[in-house]
């Protein structure tokens, strides 16, 4: 299990997220963003608007998405 946080993903807090998977930290980034949104908090939208132009266009974000699977698995096991 590691962590990675959600400015570590492109957010504006420190929220951890946990997962086996860079895929389940990137997912649950995913959700909290979603959740901050629809929660109406504006320091978030930037990073939610980035994380749906990446599920739009996921070859054009492939370099993010490698450099977040690195950063994870450079991570410690926590």
């Amino acid at each position: 299990m590691k962590t990675m946080t959600c400015s570590q993903l492109g957010g504006p807090c420190d929220l951890a997220h946990r997962g086996e998977s860079a895929d389940d930290v990137i997912n649950a980034q995913d959700q909290h963003l979603k959740e901050m949104e629809r929660a109406g908090d504006a320091a978030h939208q930037p990073a939610r608007d980035d994380m749906k132009g990446r599920w739009r266009h996921p070859k054009k974000s492939l370099s993010w998405y490698r450099e977040m699977k690195q950063t994870f698995a450079d991570l410690p096991e926590s």
